[in-house]
């Protein structure tokens, strides 16, 4: 499914976090570029040289930026460079980054290394902050811009072996909310999460379980788990001025997931 109107034209901004065409950042990328929105791609050194994000700028006319999320050198650099190649202040900016060392290493979440867990708090969280905090202090975002973040509904409810990455996602969230405040009061900056379904992204395949994860989800939203692209196309409309007065909110794109308490299916299976 294509988008074929143009809500972008004329919106530029900078897209973190694609990596192969399995992720949502690459899905979002696409549907931006089909809006008509133009873009800075950006991701760690290492994801760069291991991905193929290159290929992904190659599609949509844009260039790509090396970048350390939790690094304020690198992102200053980013965000100067952005604006400069795109002549334009910033209208939008997705942060589609995660990482746990310790579901990466099978740790279990009650035998958790501390060191890794500071390091993926870093990653998935506090690079969020740091975010903000830059584009904030360097006023490079046009009013009635948005920022967009994703999160997991483990942010609220215990999902087991989502592990540390469930705190990772619910300090992204009150991030979110808190500085998204003041880019609100202050410069007319929307700030939001997207709580996705689960996904099988290259990053979410990572997760001990994830096909049991995928098929009780599917089971339990009315509309059935949303895709990648579902995400993507939710993304353009909060980058869109149709979505100018949303700000502070967690919005939840998941099927319906997230309102169910338990479905006729998975009743069934329990009757069997």
């Amino acid at each position: 499914m294509k988008m074929n109107h143009k809500i972008l034209e004329g919106k530029k901004g900078i897209i973190f976090g694609a990596l192969d065409d399995q992720s949502i950042a690459w899905k979002a990328a696409l549907a931006v570029n089909q809006a008509g929105g133009e873009f800075v791609l950006t991701n760690s050194p290492l994801a760069i040289r291991m991905g193929k994000i290159e290929e992904l700028a190659q599609q949509t006319g844009s260039q790509t930026i090396a970048c350390d999320a939790t690094s304020l050198e690198d992102l200053n650099h980013l965000i100067e460079k952005s604006t400069e190649i795109l002549n334009s202040k910033l209208d939008f900016v997705l942060h589609s980054i995660g990482m746990s060392v310790n579901v990466r290493k099978k740790r279990h979440y009650t035998n958790l290394k501390y060191d890794w867990l500071a390091k993926g708090w870093d990653i998935s969280a506090v690079s969020f902050h740091k975010l903000l905090q830059t584009l904030y202090k360097s006023d490079k975002m046009n009013q009635w811009g948005s920022i967009v973040a994703l999160s997991y509904i483990a942010a609220q409810r215990t999902f087991p072996n989502y592990s540390d990455m469930a705190e990772n996602k619910a300090y992204l969230e009150s991030v979110a909310r808190s500085f998204g405040y003041y880019f609100g009061k202050e410069k007319k900056v929307r700030v939001n999460t997207i709580s996705q379904s689960p996904t099988p992204t290259t990053a979410g395949k990572g997760v001990k379980g994830l096909d049991a994860f995928l098929n009780f989800a599917q089971a339990n939203s009315p509309l059935g788990n949303a895709t990648a692209l579902d995400c993507a196309h939710y993304i353009v409309s909060l980058f869109s001025d149709y979505t100018r007065k949303v700000t502070l909110q967690n919005l939840y794109n998941d099927g319906g997931f997230s309102m169910v308490g338990v479905s006729e299916e998975i009743l069934t299976k329990f009757l069997e």
